[in-house]
């Protein structure tokens, strides 16, 4: 069974950064795409950035420049860069995988077809 599992998340101030880790067990085949998403209060979930298994990387237009997705596949580890934190980068952030067929950055609008999830950090922005 897969498992992820998240950590780094924290309160920064407008300007900050965070590095965030997703952390992968459990047996995985197949071609897979990792992502990961945000939800805030009231707001829809929010795909924010996608990494396949070849390392080929997508961001969604509101981080495109500022966040960074990457991964070490001897650790099953997935990391997340947010730079230049603004208030509305505020939320839970998740991070998810599947197999999938499609190229990554389909993930990014159809999180609903991932299976595996974690339990999500917290990251706000103060202003």
């Amino acid at each position: 069974q897969v498992q992820l599992v998240e950590s780094g998340g924290g309160t920064v101030e407008t300007g900050g950064s965070l590095r965030l880790s997703c952390a992968v067990s459990g047996y995985r085949a197949g071609r897979r795409c990792m992502g990961w998403f945000r939800q805030a209060p009231g707001k829809e979930r929010e795909g924010v950035a996608a990494i396949s298994a070849g390392s080929n990387t997508y961001y969604s237009d509101s981080v495109k420049g500022r966040f960074s997705i990457s991964q070490d596949n001897a650790k099953n580890t997935v990391f997340l860069e947010l730079n230049s934190l603004k208030p509305e980068d505020t939320a839970m952030y998740y991070c998810a995988e599947d197999f999938v067929i499609h190229r990554c950055d389909w993930i990014l609008d159809n999180s609903d077809a991932l299976k595996h999830w974690g339990q999500g950090t917290q990251v706000t922005v103060s202003s």
